[in-house]
Formats: structure tokens, sequence, C-alpha cells
């Protein structure tokens, strides 16, 4: 007769565990024990392979490790520890904290590129720039340096070499002016028998608009087509040399032109191109309606200077000059041409807000509507390497106004976008106006920090950084744009030194009272816990490498107050140890077998060991978040130290425990705690 019955439970109370997973772990733990103990101290690592290489013949050099040495602190190795303050006394409120995490990053940048080890430099409490200088007792000229004003530059690309031509530059300049010259004249030969339009797009030939002769740049090439008598619709009879280029010219047609000297005021507001603080359109209307009250030609560059947003010509009345055909928006060329001479036009809207015409004078020219297909010349500053990349353009950072973080309306990509003042402004149109598809680089303190390409001529003293930055990296060049910007100067206000003796004994001190330390640690975990406490040392090698281990792969600066720390997480692991062998007594004592006892100690005391942990973790971010940098160290080891000392007492202990408790030889009453008569 066959019957159903419940499965009896094993003797423990367990699950049944697979027999070889604890001496695996127990394997696994030993052996970590060893690698950690060879990769911390690497140098006793490499003695003992010279040593066996040496006795067997081998060549041991492959498995030898780097000994790269732990970081250490200016107050174990030496150096010197500098306070700055910064006056921001000029700097409103709201910019003080951008402006100070500036010049503490400026300061950082300047000490790297002295080759200074491992520096250390924070903002502490109100307007101070901590610098700790580890390993470095000679720093009177960086101090030197670290106490200048930042520096901010803004440069162009250098093509010009400055200087004539060696004979070898000048023959190969010749050689390749003449194949270049053959190349024009080919191109005017399929010009004059092919479809123009076929071959501009093949040669990436370019419109050039309505030309007048007195335009300044391409007026050249309107006269040239008029000295050689080209007909509309032709081709220039002759390649046509200018500026540096070769130029093949089709003259389409003529018309008669305005040429206007105007002036404008313009007023942008919210949506419109530009804007450096875009104000409602209900706004703009009020203030169209104030300036137009009284206003005529004589008081026009006065209310120019009051009202208008055109900060590249508002401080010269909105004078614009002289604007030929095609050099403006269509709304304003047109607006423009139906004002009389010395009359003011009325309200004309464009992409860049309202603006209000006074025209000067008026003057009817013959223009005439180009087209180009170009070869450039090959020059000396196209051979010849120049010896400054970069030249100076005058524009400073003191014309830069500020610079912040600004997102994308479409794309919501963050970029920097940047206001100058009106002398910046108009220094800032000029270089961009002659540096389209060029670089025009960023220089602090002479290092580039950005070298964005001009996409077109930038007036009004508005400008963007675009790129694909992520917002810590237009936060980072954000902060230093403004730490040349603004007038943050810093004064030394504290200096000590660490001499490298002191820090070294400072070292050995704090080497030897972490060993002894541990040692006492261990004689009284050992006298009190017999096999236990042994087993406990065992895990606590292993946490104590893991920690060193931590310290060299996430490099943390070790000082004296990190030393505390790592001593205090090892105070920490020692008590998980003692509650779980105390609750592991306890249920000896209530009759548990052995197995089912260390079990349950570990269980019960979990909670504990869990809850006090995390509340010595939750002070440790407080103390990394809020205090000054000796703090953090502590803070720092301490967390890293708690971390590990919960794995080390719940999965290495509890290994060891268990493989013990498996071997017969093991199991005496007084190899464990004191006053167990009996260990089942």
């Amino acid at each position: 007769m066959q019957n159903w019955k419940r499965k009896a439970p094993s003797k423990s109370g367990a699950a049944p565990r697979k027999k070889w997973l604890i001496p695996a772990l127990t394997a696994f733990f030993l052996v970590l024990t060893l690698v950690m103990a060879a990769f911390d101290f690497p140098m006793y690592w490499n003695q003992g392979l010279a040593w066996a290489g040496s006795v067997t013949g081998l060549n041991t050099s492959s498995m030898k490790m780097s000994e790269t040495p732990y970081r250490l602190g200016l107050d174990l190795q030496g150096g010197t520890h500098l306070i700055y303050e910064a006056d921001v006394s000029a700097i409103a409120e709201t910019d003080r904290e951008a402006a100070l995490e500036g010049v503490r990053d400026v300061i950082e940048r300047r000490v790297n590129s002295f080759g200074v080890s491992e520096p250390l430099v924070t903002t502490a409490q109100g307007n101070r720039i901590i610098v700790d200088l580890a390993g470095v007792l000679n720093v009177s000229e960086a101090i030197k340096q670290i106490g200048e004003t930042p520096v901010l530059e803004f440069k162009e690309e250098n093509t010009d070499v400055g200087r004539a031509a060696t004979p070898e530059e000048q023959k190969i300049i010749d050689e390749k002016n003449v194949a270049e010259r053959q190349q024009a004249n080919d191109v005017l030969a399929r010009a004059k028998n092919e479809d123009w339009t076929a071959l501009s797009t093949e040669l990436k030939g370019q419109d050039l608009g309505w030309v007048t002769i007195k335009n300044a740049s391409l007026g050249s090439f309107a006269q040239a087509v008029l000295d050689q008598k080209t007909k509309p619709g032709a081709v220039s009879s002759k390649v046509i040399e200018q500026s540096g280029v070769l130029a093949v010219v089709k003259y389409d047609e003529k018309k008669d032109a305005k040429r206007m000297e105007l002036s404008h005021i313009l007023i942008c507001f919210e949506g419109k191109t530009g804007c450096a603080n875009p104000i409602s359109a209900l706004e703009a209307n009020i203030q169209l309606t104030k300036l137009r009250e009284g206003l005529t030609a004589e008081n026009f560059a006065e209310k120019a200077m009051a009202y208008s947003t055109d900060e590249s010509n508002k401080n010269s009345g909105g004078y614009l000059g002289w604007v030929e055909p095609d050099q403006t928006v269509d709304a304003f060329e047109m607006a423009a041409s139906y004002v009389a001479v010395g009359a003011i036009s009325e309200t004309v809207e464009t992409e860049f807000g309202y603006h209000i015409i006074l025209k000067k004078a008026e003057e009817t020219v013959p223009a005439y509507h180009l087209e180009g297909i170009f070869v450039p010349l090959t020059t000396l500053n196209s051979i010849a390497q120049v010896d400054e990349p970069w030249k100076t353009t005058g524009l400073t950072g003191q014309q830069l106004k500020t610079a912040t973080v600004e997102f994308d309306q479409n794309t919501g990509a963050p970029h920097v976008a940047l206001q100058f003042n009106s002398e910046g402004a108009d220094l800032f149109g000029q270089v961009t106006s002659r540096n389209v598809g060029k670089r025009v680089a960023i220089f602090l303190d002479g290092s580039a920090i950005s070298t964005p390409t001009v996409q077109d001529a930038i007036y009004g003293g508005q400008a963007v950084i675009t790129g694909s930055f992520t917002l810590d990296e237009a936060k980072t060049l954000a902060q230093r744009l403004n730490a040349g910007a603004l007038p943050v100067p810093v004064s030394l206000i504290s200096q000590q030194t660490v001499g490298p003796i002191l820090g070294q004994a400072s070292l050995n001190k704090s080497i030897i009272a972490a060993l002894a330390g541990f040692a006492l640690v261990g004689l009284f975990m050992i006298g009190i816990y017999r096999l236990p406490g042994i087993v406990a040392v065992l895990a606590l090698i292993l946490f104590a490498l893991l920690n060193l281990m931590a310290y060299r792969i996430f490099g943390v600066t070790i000082s004296l107050s990190g030393i505390a720390g790592l001593v205090l997480s090892v105070g920490m692991a020692v008590d998980a140890n003692v509650l779980i062998f105390e609750r592991t007594k306890e249920e000896l004592r209530a009759g548990r077998d052995l197995r089912s006892a260390i079990d349950e100690g570990f269980r019960r005391a979990w909670p504990a060991i869990r809850d006090g942990n995390i509340t010595t973790l939750i002070a440790s971010v407080v103390l990394y978040g809020f205090s000054s940098s000796f703090v953090k160290g502590f803070a720092l080891t301490l967390s890293i130290g708690v971390l590990l000392s919960m794995f080390s007492a719940i999965s290495v202990t509890r290994t060891y425990l268990l493989a013990v408790q498996k071997s017969g030889k093991f199991s005496k009453p007084w190899m464990y705690f004191s006053g167990i008569k009996e260990i089942k």
C-alpha cells in the first residue's frame, strides 16, 4: 500500500545546500586575500617573483605588477597648504557663486600646468579657495601665477607668415600658380561652350547677387566685367585676378539700384533673433510709442542711444553707413527704399525685431547681377607654416559681460550664450565678419578652451557657441569664460608648509597606530571568542586589503583623517562580528546545533548591523557634502569601510564559520564560547 507523507525537514531547519558551495567560497575568499595582498603591496610581489626567477631560471618579468604608489595627502607626504580669498565686491550677488567656481577652475588648471602632483583645489565658506599641493615645498612661482587675475582672449587663425618667401618657396609658388592659371583658363573655355548652370554646380560656383562698383568687397569684379565690355548673359572674356583668386565671372543683367546712407533704431523682443534681454511684444510696442513722441532727424541719434537694442551701432546713434543693394534683409531694404531722404520710416518688422529707419542720403547707381567660379591662387601663407597659429584680435574678457548656459528651443541641446558690451560688440562684429567659415578661438591663460567656427558675421553683441555639449561641459565652458570676464582678483591670506620629514613621520606613526589597533582588536576577538575570533580576524584581514584596493583603484587621497576613517570602519566591522557571535552563543545555549545556531545568529544580528551601518553612511554622506577637504577624507574612507564591513561580516565570516563547522576537528565546546558545555 502506497501513501503520501510530508518530507521531514533537515536537521538544521534550513533548505538543503549544495555540498560544494561552502568549500568553494572558502577557497575563493582565501585566494582573494592573497591576490589583494599582492595588488595592495606590489613591491613585495615583485621581489618574490625576482627571487623565484633567480631560483628556477624562469623569466617572470611579464608577471610583475605596477608599483604605482598610493595617493597621499600633504599631511602625510609633505607639501603646501594655501588659502586664497576672492574679491567679489564688484560682482552681482547672483553671479558670485558662478564667478567663484570659475576662478577655482582657473586655479586648478594653472596648478596642473605646473606639473604639481595631485593638487586639490576647493572652495570654502565665504569667498575662499583652498589649494593643497602635496609633495611641493618650493611653490613661489606657482603662488605668483595663481594670484594673477585670469586672462581671457579671443584670437583668430593666423594665416600671415609675415616674411618674404625663400627662393625655394617662391619656386613652389610660381609652379603652382602656373598650374592654377591653366586650370582657370580651362574653366573659362568650358564656360564659353557649356551650360553655365551645370558647370557652376559641378565646380561649386557662387551667386554674387547684385553688385555695384562701389561695393567694397565685390566691386572690383563688377569693374573688371565692364572693362572687358562683357555683354549681359555672357561670360567674362578673360580670367579675372583679384584678391588672391582667379575668377571666371558670368554677367547676367543690369539694373538701377539704390545705395542708401542709413541709421536705424532696433527694438528686439521675444521670438526674434539675437535678443539679449527679450521683452514682450506688448512692451516693445509701448517703447515704440514713447520713442516716436517728438522723434525727428535731429534727435534720432539721441533716441537711438536711449532705446535701440542693436549694440553694434547704438553708441554711434544707430548709424549703419552706406548700405549696398542686397546687403540687408528684404523687408528692411524695401522699407528704406520708400523713405524720402531726410525722412523717418514707419515701423518695420523683420526677423530681428521692430526697426525705425532714417535715410540720410541716397544715390541711384547701376548694379550688376554676377555669378562666379573661383580658383584660389597659392600664396606663401598657404604653403608655409606660421610661427604663431593664432593672432590677437584686441577682444578680451574686459569686453565680455557674461556667459550663460541656455537651451535650444527646438532640440533642447545646451549651448553657451555670450553677451558683450558695446565696445566688445563692435570688435566681435569686425572679427566674425572677416572670419566667416574660419575659427575664432577663446584662450584662457594662454590655453585654448574652445575653438568654434564662425558661421555668419555676428553683430549686436550677442552670440552662442553650439556643439555636441553635455550640460556639464556647457557649464564648465561658461564658468571658464566668466572667470576671465569678471573682475575677480584673488589674494593669498594663508600659507602653511609641511616638510617631507614631518609628513613621513606622520605616515609612519599612522601605520604603526593602525597595525597596533588591528593587533589589539584581533587579540581581543581571539581571547573572547576563540575559534570564531580567529575566523573574524581572517575576515578582517581581507576587509583591510579590500579597503586598500579601493583606495588604489578609485584614486582616494589618503590623509591622517582618512586613516582615522579606516580605523573606525575596522571597529564597526568588529562590532558586526560581536553582534553575530553573541547571537550565535545565545542560540547554542538554547540547545541548537552548531549549524542552525550560526544561521540563526547571522539572521537575528543582520537587522541591527544593517541599521547601524546605514545611519553611519548617512552621517558620512552629510560630512562629505557639507564639510572641508580634511573632513571629506574621513567621510570617504569611513563610507568605503562601512560598505565593505557589511560584506566582510555577513559573507566572509559566515562562510569561514560554516567551513569550520563542517570539519569534525573543530567541534569541541572549548573552541567556541565560554559557558558552552556541549555542541551538537
